[in-house]
């Protein structure tokens, strides 16, 4: 993240995303696929770490192979096979979706996964018990723990979408756009950017 100032002398946190140019390496069709959706490519790779059947998919497109690709169901531009989109399908002060995976911060505990306050003191004989998640829940009946229960376990790693970020600047010349606050993802990481 990093953070420009606004016309009234505001400063704004935002974060720079490259975002393109992308390639379209297939437009489906009610007839021919069962749904209408245009996919799109991102970031070279070579010919020696793509497998044959991607090879020929990406000729057919006229491109060299891609790390990433993506379906957009709603497409509202008229693109072509081949066709390269650039920052110019948003417009300045649009609201986008950014979709990524969250950083992974292993197994965690519920403090920190959930929020839990702990059981509490030190006091009326509880002298190790400050981080723990505390009773579980029903006696006799149902005699098991729900499904679905905050407990421990894995936190992060998980698909998220963060919904209505401004963007602030696009510049075209480095294919960069500023979109006001956070994302989710480590620095590098592959992003969705929905309109």
């Amino acid at each position: 993240m990093t953070s420009v100032f606004g016309a009234d002398g505001k400063n704004i946190p935002c974060t720079v995303i490259e975002a393109g140019p992308c390639v379209v390496t297939q437009i489906k069709t009610v007839e021919k696929d069962g749904y209408a959706a245009v996919q799109i490519a991102y970031d070279d790779k070579s010919e020696k770490h793509t497998s044959s059947s991607l090879l020929g998919h990406f000729k057919k497109a006229g491109t060299n192979p891609k790390r990433q690709l993506a379906e957009f169901k709603s497409f509202d531009e008229e693109v072509n096979l081949g066709d390269v989109i650039t920052l110019d399908i948003f417009a300045d002060d649009d609201w986008v979706d950014v979709t990524g995976v969250s950083k992974g911060k292993g197994f965690q505990g519920v403090v920190k996964r959930h929020g839990f306050a702990g059981v509490g003191g030190q006091t009326h004989g509880q002298h190790n018990r400050q981080r723990k998640p505390g009773s579980l829940g029903a006696s006799s009946y149902p005699s098991r723990v729900f499904k679905g229960k905050r407990l421990p376990g894995q936190a992060g790693g998980a698909q998220v979408k963060v919904l209505n970020l401004r963007i602030l600047k696009k510049i075209p010349e480095s294919n960069l756009l500023l979109v006001k606050g956070s994302i989710p993802g480590a620095k590098g990481s592959y992003l969705l950017i929905e309109d």
